[in-house]
């Protein structure tokens, strides 16, 4: 049966890159960039999820679980929680959307996590991911093997998507998947 396969696909994030992701950029927009981040990181604070991590990696501080109430995580868009008494929502621009709160386009390539504090835009965090070093060695290897299609799915958005698939040389993106799109 492998000797037969024409198509690869591949989940991007710990496959093709290392799933170690760090933040890149703060933009914040009526708040400072440490309260954003500080108060995405609590939203954030339940997550196992490596973006999660990695917000509360770069806010480097305890999290006190007292300041955190009523905690909802939305599959595939992000969280919303109440943090010291202000809604905090951080996620996607589906999220944003969701909420019907205006936002701002990143095209930051890499992960853009978006946050909205109390229904009013507040910013992004920009989060990026390193591609192993032997990814293209292996693409590579594939399209020497006649594999006719190498197919990359992520949730991460096209400018990030876009950035992964042209240093490795891939022939199909599909991004900003949620999790159930993936398997679709």
């Amino acid at each position: 049966a492998l000797a037969k396969t024409e198509i690869i696909v591949f989940d991007k994030t710990g496959t093709l890159t290392k799933g170690v992701f760090k933040v890149k950029e703060i933009f914040a927009q009526g708040v400072t960039g440490e309260e954003l981040l500080e108060l995405t990181s609590y939203a954030e604070s339940y997550s196992n999820h490596p973006i999660s991590n990695s917000l509360k990696q770069a806010y480097g501080k305890e999290i006190d679980n007292r300041r955190i109430k009523d905690l909802e995580e939305i599959s595939g868009r992000g969280v919303i929680a109440t943090v010291d008494g202000k809604m905090v929502a951080a996620g996607n621009i589906k999220l944003m959307e969701k909420l019907g709160i205006p936002h701002y386009n990143s095209e930051a390539a890499g992960t853009v996590v978006h946050v909205a504090i109390d229904s009013k835009y507040a910013g992004y965090i920009v989060i990026a991911d390193e591609v192993k070093p032997d990814s293209a060695q292996a693409i590579n290897e594939l399209k020497k093997a006649r594999i006719k299609q190498i197919v990359m799915l992520t949730g991460d958005t096209n400018n990030a998507a876009s950035e992964v698939a042209e240093q490795l040389g891939l022939d199909i993106v599909y991004s900003e998947l949620l999790p159930g799109g993936k398997g679709e």
